[in-house]
């Protein structure tokens, strides 16, 4: 979700800037800065940026200048100027100086010069302007993020496809296993009792209900299935970062069954570097839309 765009346009002696950066976040979050003139398109401009990007912070800057400078685009507030000279020939007599008001002392006050308001011709063609600029300042960062986004695509797919195959590791250790950890499960018990009146049925049907909880076929399974998954949401053209961060969760999920039920060590080396991609894979994800 991180990126920049710029954009630019210009027309009759005015040019707009707009430039775009983006960060990660869990929410959309867009913050506009507008001149003075036309803050009252900030809602227009929110709408615009948010029909292309649904997750992430965007600082939004427009700039719109005059491309021939013909000096300060201010102008002196007469009337302040006025009641100033006034209030100070006020001061001066009640305080019976001689000295007249002079330039410097008005200047003194610095409210004196005033931003000069331009004409609703001139602000429809900055806006107009803004809107052009912004397009193509978006424009330029969807490219950007998408280039990225391939990068970003290719690590994911080869990290999954590796948690993949350690999964399928797991199922060869597996094959079989169920029948031989019942097998040890019932030669431990026929070692700790020894009352001729054991139950053999019952004590059958305990050892099944204990390896039938140390078999991790199902979870195996649903890993198959997680990692399917997230392989099509990659490949799908709408924003997939909130699926993908939701099936990292359900995989970790799985990764912590399998090496809870399992107890055994060769397994539980396996969870632990399946476990180390997925945690690089959860903080890629976080940069995806």
């Amino acid at each position: 979700m991180t990126g920049f765009g710029r954009g630019e346009a210009a027309e009759n002696g005015l040019n707009a800037t707009v430039e775009i950066k983006t960060l990660n976040s869990r929410f959309l979050d867009v913050s506009i800065r507008l001149p003075q003139q036309l803050q009252d398109k900030e809602l227009v401009l929110k709408e615009l940026f948010q029909k292309s990007i649904k997750r992430g912070k965007l600082n939004v800057t427009v700039n719109v200048d005059l491309l021939e400078k013909k000096g300060p685009n201010i102008k002196v507030d007469t009337e302040k100027v006025q009641e100033y000279t006034r209030l100070l020939n006020d001061v001066r007599h009640a305080a019976e100086i001689d000295e007249p008001v002079s330039i410097k002392n008005v200047l003194s006050f610095g409210d004196v010069f005033v931003p000069e308001e331009e004409d609703e011709e001139t602000i429809e063609k900055e806006w107009e302007l803004v809107q052009i600029a912004s397009k193509k300042a978006l424009e330029n960062l969807m490219q950007m993020r998408s280039q990225e986004g391939g990068q970003l695509k290719n690590d994911l797919v080869s990290r999954i496809n590796s948690i993949g195959e350690i999964i399928e590791e797991i199922g060869k250790i597996t094959i079989g296993r169920a029948e031989e950890v019942r097998n040890k499960l019932h030669e431990r018990i026929q070692k700790l009792v020894e009352d001729e009146n054991l139950d053999e049925d019952r004590l059958e049907m305990e050892v099944t209900i204990m390896a039938d909880k140390m078999d991790i076929t199902e979870e195996i399974v649903r890993m198959d299935a997680h990692l399917k998954f997230f392989l099509e949401a990659i490949e799908q053209p709408e924003p997939a970062g909130r699926r993908l961060n939701f099936l990292t969760q359900e995989i970790n999920r799985e990764l912590n069954t399998i090496g809870s039920k399992a107890n055994d060590s060769d397994i539980a080396h396996y969870v632990v570097r399946a476990k180390e991609m997925l945690e690089q894979i959860r903080e890629q994800v976080q940069n995806i839309e």
